[in-house]
């Protein structure tokens, strides 16, 4: 009867291992069907892990699947909050361990962007970058708003008649020196010179297209060659995302870039997609783009995105940061330039 009784008892054992049981004491018996426990989840973290580490693995061929991933990249990072959630829940020791490499991965490429920026250099330019919106309802308040901090340049898209009346007249006592081409414009504290028309203009746009600024901006540290540019729109469709004329000026703006003589660029507009967009490597293979900030600056009522964006070459974008709504669908976002 003895031996009935360890024999059973044993079996018993045998089965709580095997099946994880949480015994009276609270401790859970770490048998192999709790290891088992949550594969899927494993195999889901990992998955996510190479989306974040190999999305330029993603090809482009169909739909562009690869860059309309990369527009949206950093807000993996929720995907991986619930995995670990689950992972919890489940009391899986083996989603738990996966769902470490995600994490890690996704800290190794935006955890940087949370970290405190230096302080700020007496050499150092203060730039904004906005959007403004040719249906901007109150463009003389924007302007104030803009001028509110006192950047040294800012930099404007969608600048049209009479707006842009309205944009010279409250900007004029801060920023005497300005320049506008077409529909981009920029104001400056500094004197501007050889201000001239980019054409960045794909093929295919009939009519008038101007959406391209260089000029020289002579600040007391030096000259400073920036550009503004607006870059054609996007659309995400039931064929993926529409960005083929993107592209192409994109790569128009590159070359005009490569091509500047002036060693210091700053580089302002809205590019229409964000850094991690393939299709923007004509222009963040050759400049330096923010070392601090995420700034999602579109669309204004639940920025999901930055793609105005302030990129340098010689110098480094400090910082970048959303300022407060106004008229635009856009955010206005200002950064800090340091040179080098």
């Amino acid at each position: 009867m003895r031996g009935q009784r360890k024999a059973v008892g044993a079996a018993v054992y045998r089965w709580m291992r095997r099946q994880g049981v949480r015994r009276a004491s609270g401790e859970v018996e770490p048998g192999p069907a709790l290891l088992a426990r949550g594969r899927v989840l494993a195999v889901a973290a990992v998955l996510t892990a190479m989306l974040l580490a190999f999305h330029r693995a993603v090809p482009n061929s169909v739909g562009r699947m690869g860059s309309l991933l990369e527009a949206f990249l950093p807000w993996l990072g929720l995907v991986v909050v619930l995995l670990l959630v689950l992972a919890l829940l489940r009391r899986s020791v083996v989603a738990l361990v996966a769902v470490l490499l995600p994490v890690a991965v996704w800290t190794y490429l935006f955890g940087g962007l949370f970290l405190p920026a230096g302080q700020e250099g007496a050499d150092d330019l203060t730039v904004v970058q906005h959007n403004v919106s040719d249906e901007n309802a109150d463009p003389a308040r924007t302007a104030r708003a803009l001028a509110d901090g006192g950047p040294d340049l800012i930099a404007l898209e969608e600048l049209v008649p009479p707006a842009l009346g309205v944009y010279e007249e409250n900007l004029a006592d801060g920023y005497p020196y300005h320049a506008v081409r077409g529909t981009v414009g920029l104001w400056s504290k500094y004197p501007l010179t050889e201000a001239r028309l980019l054409d960045i203009k794909p093929d295919g746009i009939e009519g008038p297209w101007s959406r391209g600024l260089r000029a020289v901006v002579d600040t007391p540290q030096g000259e400073v060659a920036a550009y503004v540019a607006h870059l054609p729109s996007i659309r995400v469709g039931a064929g993926g995302l529409a960005s083929a004329r993107r592209d192409e000026s994109a790569e128009l703006l590159g070359r005009a870039l490569a091509g500047e003589r002036i060693e210091t660029v700053v580089l302002l507009g809205d590019l229409n997609g964000t850094v991690d967009d393939r299709g923007l490597a004509p222009l963040t293979s050759r400049m330096n783009v923010a070392e601090r900030g995420f700034a999602f600056s579109f669309p204004a009522a639940l920025p999901l995105a930055r793609i105005d964006q302030v990129m340098a070459r010689s110098a480094t974008v400090a910082e970048v940061r959303t300022l407060s709504a106004t008229g635009s669908d856009h955010l206005p976002i200002a950064a800090r330039i340091t040179r080098r």
